[in-house]
């Protein structure tokens, strides 16, 4: 078997260190020891997109925010399942991470970084969020491991009362937040129906609809609200 190489390194803010290593045609994103992302396994991240359009399917002018580029899966998905009128912003907090899918992923990433429909934004996705005002028909969370964070802490906001109550104020009526995690999470379901969304959780795999690990997408849907009157 052929040993995994590391390519380069990149500081996340607050703390941490990501690792970029390439076996092969495959990829790894690792924290230390913990795997956060393989080019194989992309099943689940891919769901994330598929599933959310299926809740807005035709919607004309979509306007769609991803938090975390990571290896592009979601995006590449998002790309197929919109159409050319689509706007898609992708944050991405840690620079490093856009150059290796510049650099070194470049051809994982298939050209989706210079599709005319994507704008990549070096920048909190919580920052984004907070200052979007009925902005987005969907956002799609694919950042650390889910509302468990792993490599950040600060994460956390975007998964608490306050940050979901700004996820909701930044969709539109009948908007939906995705979010990707690597395993259920009650407290976490009861949050976004607290939150004041309809709420429906998915389970799905890593690789396919029939295997890879068990991960999970929460799509919880921002109601039309009624005119008084």
């Amino acid at each position: 078997m052929l040993p995994w190489n590391q390519l380069a390194t990149a500081a996340i803010p607050g703390g941490g260190e990501l690792r970029l290593m390439q076996r092969g045609d495959e990829f790894s994103i690792k924290l230390g020891a913990n795997e956060l992302m393989n080019s194989r396994l992309g099943g689940s991240e891919e769901a994330l997109a598929t599933l959310t359009f299926r809740k807005l399917a035709g919607r004309e002018r979509p306007k769609i925010l991803i938090g975390g580029l990571g290896m592009g899966f979601t995006l590449r998905a998002t790309l197929k399942v919109t159409g050319s009128d689509s706007t898609i912003d992708v944050a991405e907090l840690v620079p490093e991470v856009v150059a290796w899918a510049r650099g070194e992923m470049a051809e994982l990433f298939a050209g989706s970084l210079t599709d005319p429909r994507v704008s990549i934004i070096e920048r909190d996705v919580g920052e984004l969020i907070g200052a979007a005002r009925g902005r987005y028909d969907a956002i799609l969370l694919d950042v650390d491991n889910g509302p468990e964070g792993l490599s950040r802490k600060a994460n956390d906001r975007l998964y608490d009362a306050g940050g979901l109550a700004a996820a909701r104020g930044a969709l539109r009526d009948g908007g939906v937040l995705a979010v990707w995690s690597s395993g259920p999470d009650p407290k976490f379901t009861k949050r976004l129906r607290q939150a004041g969304f309809a709420v429906t959780e998915v389970p799905v795999r890593a690789v396919n609809k029939n295997s890879g690990s068990r991960h999970l997408i929460w799509l919880a849907v921002r109601e039309a609200t009624t005119p008084v009157g």
